[in-house]
């Protein structure tokens, strides 16, 4: 009979219970535990590639824990590495769930409203060893700001460390009582049954790295280069105490693993760096390379910075965590702390925040409108946009003012700006790029708001050659041009008739400025023209190394066609890769919005009332003139008729009256019958005309 075969059965994992796994650090924290496995290493520098592979290969392994937890906000997609979420249990079923655990972990060292439940939860495990199927353990994640206010441990060396091994030493900062009486309680607990129900104490270092929280305000304020120095409050002379959010899981996960015999254990890096080195370093890397020192009360203006984050920038205490260093050997990602690996926690930065650089390249014919759609798409996504004229001018413009104001602490001397100044200009008059100009825009393409936000290269490169020489890989860079590749090359194009038709109808202003004169303009082109028939285009650089131009076809220069153009780009660069705007700054824009409107309201209320004036004015002008000649006109007619009247009743009294009046006395004294026939008659016979006397 063959020997029966012994089945290797895979141990049973962990279940972790772990507080708000919808924060930064508990977030990290259940993160890093579910990609542990048993029996394999976790390498911290393994690349990005690798590390997705990891996650995605994490069930083929033994997976050494579950982790279960509470979240503040149920999110819409549960987490893929968390086995149960719980959306504000009550005590009774959270106290179900806490049973059902081998290690339960609260963390209170970003959240103070936690500590009231951290301490209900371990007296209430407490309470309930004789019912537990298995020993359980419970680590308290507390902060070092329960060191805050402690007294130096020798005041002639200030700079002597603090060890966890003096913890019963410890003073806490005004502001983290309950979280000193918190991490006591846990600590008295933890030694009554030690067997059943072990308890530890972690105090973590202000934590950093993937994505950012204590020190968020500095990382954004570098990335969106809108300050041109990053503010330190006070002097920035104050020691912080740091760690990885990484290693402070890989703390907790050794504490799981040993239990260890201390139960009080620090959690910091190797590092011992200021506020000022470590703003500066940020400020290096991601922004613009200077600080400044402002009074430590302007923190208090800042809306970023809640309580808690403020009073743990303040804080000033020099630390050495020789327990975990003694006891455990950890596979640091960051043992020497933020200043030493800013450069791997800034790329964790942008691409735990997806702040990624979208980097674009427009090309095509003169006026087919480049510039146009360049400048909408960096409105669109807040780009930079470059282009080699406007860079040549700005160097132009630095140079000059550093030959006029020199500075002896710069790294260019005056005479070297000079020299440099000179072969620009001398360049600037050639067609051909020189070499001094394509390095002048490698450093713009380089420069830290393009690296941070990404930028549109307008019209540029134009030969197949230009473009090897600004993204080709060159041995003898200190950088790699992939790193300002373009990942999109819009490539636009519009038939001669259509480009001949926007030219007539710019403004002649702007005809003038482009050099868009019809002769030089159709040598432009026709130069254009032939370059794109080459065996090498530029548009082949790229193909060649895998990015694929985007075609399109411009038909004519009116709204709905610029519209849908728009719509296309707009759908193959994808949503914007920045910082959404804060409530803060949606209210500000909304009341911008609304000023604007009321401003334009007024001045159209402004403009109503003037033309309404005027055409008032207008009127009464208009009566006035009219008013004026008709009184003219009957005055002339009143002056006509008053000639001819004086010239009728001299008429009538010289000729007519005398022999009237006497036909009317000769009528009366005869008294006839019939008496208009008389007069009549009368004056027949007496006309003065007819028989002058």
């Amino acid at each position: 009979m063959s020997e029966p075969q012994l089945v290797k059965r895979k141990p049973t994992p962990k279940r972790i219970f772990l507080n708000s796994i919808d924060s930064y650090s508990s977030r990290n924290i259940a993160k890093f535990l579910c990609k542990s496995t048993v029996g394999v290493v976790d390498n911290h520098d393994d690349d990005e590639e690798e590390e997705e592979q990891k996650e995605e290969d994490v069930s083929h392994h033994n997976q050494a824990f579950q982790v279960v937890g509470t979240v503040s906000d149920p999110s819409t997609e549960p987490s893929p590495y968390i086995l149960e979420e719980y959306h504000h249990p009550d005590r009774e079923k959270l106290l179900s769930k806490l049973m059902e655990c081998h290690v339960v972990i609260y963390n209170i060292s970003h959240d103070a409203e936690q500590v009231d439940e951290a301490t209900w939860a371990v007296t209430a495990l407490h309470n309930q060893i004789e019912h537990f199927s298995s020993p359980k353990l419970f680590i308290l994640v507390s902060t070092v700001m329960t060191w805050a206010s402690s007294l130096p441990l020798d005041p002639d060396d200030p700079d002597l460390p603090f060890t966890d091994e003096i913890f019963y030493c410890r003073r806490a900062h005004p502001s983290f009582k309950r979280h000193i009486d918190l991490e006591k309680a846990v600590v008295k607990i933890g030694k009554s049954n030690r067997e059943i129900f072990a308890t530890y104490v972690v105090a973590s270092g202000l934590q950093y790295g993937m994505g950012e929280d204590i020190f968020h305000y500095f990382f954004k304020e570098s990335w969106l280069g809108k300050e041109a120095e990053i503010s330190v409050f006070g002097d920035g002379k104050n020691i912080l105490p740091t760690i990885h959010i990484r290693d402070l899981a890989s703390v907790l996960q050794n504490v799981i693993e040993h239990q260890p015999r201390p139960y009080y254990l620090l959690a910091v890096d190797s590092s011992h760096s200021s506020m000022e080195e470590l703003v500066k370093a940020i400020a290096s890397v991601l922004g613009p390379g200077k600080i400044r020192k402002r009074p430590f009360e302007d923190i208090f203006l800042i809306q970023d910075l809640n309580v808690l984050a403020i009073d743990s920038l303040l804080v000033n205490l020099r630390m050495e965590a020789v327990t975990i260093n003694s006891l455990f050997s950890i596979s640091w990602h960051c043992e020497f702390g933020l200043v030493d690996n800013v450069g791997l926690v800034v790329e964790e930065y942008r691409q735990t925040r997806g702040l990624l650089p979208l980097q674009v390249c427009i090309l095509g014919p003169p006026a087919v409108g480049k510039s146009t759609l360049s400048i909408q798409i960096c409105k669109h996504y807040k780009l930079h946009h470059i282009t080699l004229k406007d860079t040549i001018s700005e160097a132009i413009s630095q140079l000059e003012d550093t030959v006029k104001n020199p500075d002896p602490d710069a790294e260019t001397s005056a005479a070297e700006a000079q020299e440099l100044l000179n072969n620009l200009n001398d360049s600037v008059e050639n067609d051909d790029v020189s070499e001094e100009q394509m390095k002048l825009l490698k450093d713009k393409l380089m420069s830290n708001p393009c690296r941070n936000q990404g930028y549109v290269l307008d019209d540029f490169p134009n030969t197949y050659e230009q473009a090897n020489e600004l993204f080709g890989e060159d041995p003898d860079e200190s950088f790699s041009s992939s790193r300002i590749m373009p990942e999109f090359v819009l490539c636009l194009d519009a038939s001669d008739s259509v480009l001949i038709d926007r030219v007539i109808n710019l403004p002649e202003e702007l005809v003038q400025e482009l050099d868009y004169e019809p002769e030089p303009y159709l040598n432009r082109l026709a130069v254009y023209r032939e370059k794109n028939q080459e065996d090498k285009t530029v548009l082949n650089f790229f193909e060649e190394l895998d990015v694929s131009p985007l075609y399109l076809e411009v038909t004519s220069g009116e709204e709905p066609a610029s519209s849908l153009l728009m719509q296309k780009i707009f759908s193959t660069l994808g949503p914007p890769r920045t910082y959404s705007p804060s409530c803060r700054e949606v209210q500000e824009e909304e009341r911008g919005k609304a000023e604007e409107k009321i401003r334009r309201e007024a001045e159209e209320r402004a403009a109503e009332e003037q033309r309404e004036e005027e055409e008032t004015r207008s009127r009464a002008a208009c009566w006035e003139e009219w008013t004026r000649t008709l009184e003219e006109g009957m005055l002339q007619e009143e002056q006509y008729l008053d000639n001819l009247t004086v010239q009728m009743r001299s008429y009538l009294r010289e000729h007519v009256m005398p022999t009237l009046s006497q036909g009317l006395i000769e009528c009366c004294r005869a008294q006839p019958p019939d008496p208009l026939d008389f007069l009549a008659e009368y004056l027949f016979r007496n006309n003065p005309h007819d028989h002058p006397q």
